[in-house]
């Protein structure tokens, strides 16, 4: 039969985007659109959306940035690890990770086996000028954010290299970068 009179359109791949039972879980970069476009993504899939930052703040009753401040980084990704393996055995929909999350190797093979890891990528130009927007990210108050971010990539992207799905978002409308994740999901084994 001939695809002629079938109408481009994404439902085709929205389709086959949704017989995946596992988790969809953003990784990458902060800045990088997990949290916005990973509440596209949940709504164009028909799942629900959580954002790992905003369940470690609610348990904890502090920001991301106090947690940092008064206890250190090593303990700050303890916390997540638990709070993401929570999500994970929840079931959640689209799970939005923080940016170092999936550099952790317990928390990165909790995923891979879970989940479905998808790294979101993009310039670091782009990255520079997201986060220059709020200043709530503790790793970007200690030098210029350019540099910390160049280094922060380039550190982390061998682990967000082994995520099963990689989209590069690029500085478009995050819509696009929903409908690359839905054709990556769609041709997904």
């Amino acid at each position: 039969m001939s695809n002629a009179h079938r109408p481009h359109d994404m439902s085709d791949p929205v389709r086959q985007a949704r017989r995946i039972a596992r988790p969809l879980v953003l990784v990458g970069l902060m800045g990088v659109g997990k949290t916005s476009i990973g509440r596209r993504l949940a709504s164009a899939l028909d799942r629900d959306f959580i954002d790992a930052d905003e369940e470690i703040e609610r348990a904890a009753d502090r920001t991301v940035a106090e947690i940092f401040e008064a206890h250190g980084e090593a303990y700050f990704r303890d916390g997540e690890r638990r709070v993401i393996a929570r999500l994970m055995e929840e079931g959640h929909g689209v799970i939005a990770t923080g940016g170092g999350a999936f550099v952790d190797p317990e928390t990165r093979a909790l995923v891979l086996d879970q989940g479905l890891a998808i790294w979101l990528d993009c310039d670091i130009e782009t990255l520079v000028e997201r986060t220059s927007r709020k200043n709530t990210r503790p790793l970007l108050k200690t030098g210029d954010p350019h540099a910390i971010l160049r280094d922060l990539k380039e550190q982390r992207s061998p682990a967000y290299a082994q995520a099963q799905i990689h989209v590069v978002t690029g500085d478009g409308p995050h819509e696009v970068a929903v409908e690359r994740i839905i054709e990556e999901l769609a041709a997904w084994q």
